[in-house]
């Protein structure tokens, strides 16, 4: 019997590889997948404005990587840099129409390939594996 703990982190490596951004993006139609993780992380702010830094934290990577990755982002059109109203010197980066599209798209093939993963499933155990992995997830970002 496989420890709990080896199990979930042999699982945690597969679901790495398989869910590589680039793999969904590209399986999603979406041919250049240039700015995904930034308006990734743009969404996962919700109302709150973020900026460059904020964009290199949520993605673990340095400033100067993050500045590389927002360039693409507005280069493609699927986010735009706003000054902050309530502070001119700060730069908020905010989705364009088509970065919403971008993100319409891209959710709706991964929901559409995690329903399939888990279509012989019990709706119960859906919604317990749902809690779980969303517990897990919030753990890991305290630790």
């Amino acid at each position: 019997m496989v420890e709990p703990v080896a199990a979930v982190e042999t699982a945690m490596v597969a679901i790495r590889r398989r869910q590589m951004l680039r793999f969904f993006a590209q399986a999603a139609g979406v041919q250049d997948d240039s700015g995904q993780q930034v308006i990734d992380a743009i969404e996962a702010a919700g109302d709150e404005p973020i900026g460059v830094n904020g964009v290199a934290e949520r993605l673990g990577v340095d400033q100067p990587r993050a500045s590389k990755l927002v360039a693409a982002a507005v280069g493609a059109g699927l986010i735009r840099r706003e000054a902050d109203q309530l502070d001119g010197r700060r730069i908020n980066l905010v989705l364009t129409a088509a970065g919403r599209d971008r993100l319409e798209i891209v959710h709706t093939f991964r929901r559409r390939k995690f329903a399939a993963a888990m279509a012989d499933w019990p709706e119960a155990d859906q919604e317990t594996f749902a809690v779980l992995l969303t517990r897990f997830v919030t753990a890991l970002g305290t630790q």
